[in-house]
């Protein structure tokens, strides 16, 4: 019996694959759980210091495996580019039928959507100690100390302290340069006439209409696998968001084994500067 959920899209960003606090087990988890027509890697797939050292734990790999299996049976995977040099040699190409781009726009039920990472506004978050943090190598270390910090709390009985969320909600700094970057975002989505704009980059899950004299969009953002574990959906013509750890996918544990190596070609062939 197939128990998998059928979902027309699925999007998922800022993965950062190879870094020691990524959750790939979740993350294979909930691809397991799932049988999408599409697939939209929205950016920050990679650790940027785990690209340089083109080393990825067995887990990661096992995700990327997944991904490569959902492409040859069938499934549309779009991998939409940072805004960086690393892929720029591939953008609208293909490999491994994963197609390469650095932005996306498709007509969905009558609806203009748009998708990109986000990281091209990234200038919203130069003055932004948080966000400089996130963006340099430091970060992996940075989230295994959360990791660290949460292991002393369960030892004591205490609950979790999201070292990202808190630091983040506590700088308004932060807080007011991710309300820039969404107005920047939905400004230029009603400009274009676009009826959604889906991004990543900023971590925060959301899902948020905006209504301005020019005109009408919906901002929707897939937050991440470093700590929220969610993912956007667009089924029955709506989207949604999806939350892991909301979720009960017992059926689905992340135990598939690597089916070949060529995962490592793939990596290679995605890593090359």
């Amino acid at each position: 019996m197939n128990l998998k959920r059928k979902v027309e899209i699925a999007v998922i960003s800022d993965v950062h694959l190879g870094a020691k606090a990524c959750y790939a087990k979740q993350l294979l988890t909930y691809l397991n759980s799932i049988a999408p027509k599409t697939l939209i890697l929205n950016g920050a797939i990679f650790d940027a210091s785990a690209l340089k050292k083109k080393k990825f734990p067995k887990s990661h790999l096992k995700v990327l495996n997944k991904i490569k299996d959902y492409a040859a049976d069938g499934t549309k995977v779009m991998y939409i580019t940072n805004n960086d040099k690393t892929h720029h040699q591939f953008i609208n190409g293909e490999i491994d039928n994963i197609s390469i781009i650095n932005k996306l726009v498709i007509d969905l039920d009558g609806k203009k959507v748009w998708f990109f990472n986000g990281d091209v506004f990234a200038f919203y978050f130069e003055k932004s100690r948080w966000l400089k943090t996130f963006k340099n190598s430091s970060f992996s270390t940075f989230l295994l100390f959360n990791q660290y910090t949460n292991w002393v709390l369960n030892k004591l009985g205490n609950d979790k302290f999201l070292l990202q969320k808190n630091t983040k909600t506590n700088l308004k700094s932060d807080i007011k340069y991710i309300a820039e970057f969404e107005k920047t975002v939905t400004d230029l989505a009603i400009a274009k006439g676009y009826d959604f704009v889906v991004c990543g980059h900023t971590q925060q899950p959301k899902i948020l209409t905006i209504n301005t004299k020019k005109g009408k969009t919906t901002y929707l953002n897939s937050g991440d696998w470093v700590e929220n574990f969610t993912a956007l959906e667009y089924q029955f013509k709506r989207w949604k968001l999806y939350n892991y750890k909301n979720d009960k996918l017992s059926p689905f544990f992340a135990d598939m084994d690597l089916k070949d190596m060529t995962t490592q070609n793939l990596i290679a062939a995605l890593t090359i500067v």
